[in-house]
């Protein structure tokens, strides 16, 4: 039997870099929401014993794609504790909305929508901890999606507070160019001394993201992007980019401003969320 399984997109509200770590990796502080809007996953649990991605990304070896590693580490994780069922397989297919490169966390949503997707499926009993510490060996943005609640994270973004910033509408925007993250941390003109504040205080200051002045100097679409929108409402980056996005307060609002974009830019309206659209399939709500 086909399931389908939301893999929502995310916003980084806010993003304070605080100093770079002796791994090479740096501490930050950021408010993750989701969005009601993302990738589908249609999973069809079998007795195959094997993973099969129905639909492979042009360009990503499949044992690379993340989808795949998400459900082989948690076949690894299952069969330590022997909670796997004999023969335990899958068909996985995507209809992938997210762009690459985009900020949006789309693969690490789609890795964590594997993780709770076929937990539950496979009834293997690990626990929503056990499945973010699988989560965060893919990728530091995994565990937010796993717990499925707005959350500030702090660490390389593993370390997360539940919170409950307010629900807005985004008008969320693409530029048309990709930015690979690790040229933005790289860079030796990006922010790396932000203070470290408490979440009440941050929430008090004027949103931002020390990536924002880099990746508008390195891709002049992006600076395009976020100068026009900054003309209809509050705007910034979403994670590293390339998205950027638009608050406002009413749906209407947002979608007549996406109506006056540039041809060159794609974009959509969607909501903010604080419990992920993923967490209310597994409830059942």
């Amino acid at each position: 039997m086909i399931t389908t399984w939301p893999a929502p997109a995310k916003l980084n509200l806010f993003l304070s870099i605080t100093g770079r770590r002796p791994d090479g990796y740096h501490n930050l502080q950021t408010l993750f929401q989701f969005l009601d809007y993302g990738d589908t996953l249609h999973i069809t649990p079998d007795q195959s014993g094997r993973i099969q991605l129905l639909t492979p990304v042009d360009g990503v070896p499949e044992a690379e794609n993340l989808i795949v590693r998400a459900a082989q580490a948690l076949i690894d994780a299952a069969q330590a504790r022997h909670s796997l069922p004999a023969n335990a397989g899958a068909a996985i297919a995507i209809e992938k909305r997210l762009p690459m490169g985009g900020g949006l966390g789309g693969g690490s949503s789609n890795a964590a929508t594997v993780l709770v997707a076929l937990n539950h499926l496979w009834q293997t009993g690990l626990s929503a901890a056990e499945l973010a510490a699988i989560g965060v060996r893919l990728g530091a943005d995994v565990p937010v999606f796993v717990y499925g609640h707005a959350a500030f994270a702090e660490g390389v973004g593993e370390l997360l507070q539940p919170a409950e910033p307010a629900e807005k509408w985004y008008l969320v925007a693409h530029p048309g160019v990709s930015v690979a993250t690790p040229d933005v941390f790289n860079d030796p003109a990006l922010t790396r001394d932000s203070p470290v504040r408490s979440l009440e205080t941050l929430l008090r200051l004027p949103f931002h993201n020390d990536c924002e002045s880099v990746v508008r100097k390195r891709f002049r679409k992006v600076d395009e992007l976020v100068s026009w929108l900054l003309e209809y409402a509050p705007s910034r980056l979403t994670g590293t980019g390339a998205c950027v996005f638009a608050e406002f307060d009413t749906e209407p609002a947002a979608r007549q401003v996406l109506e006056l974009a540039p041809k060159w830019v794609r974009g959509f309206v969607a909501r903010g969320v604080n419990v992920s659209p993923l967490q209310r399939t597994l409830s059942g709500g």
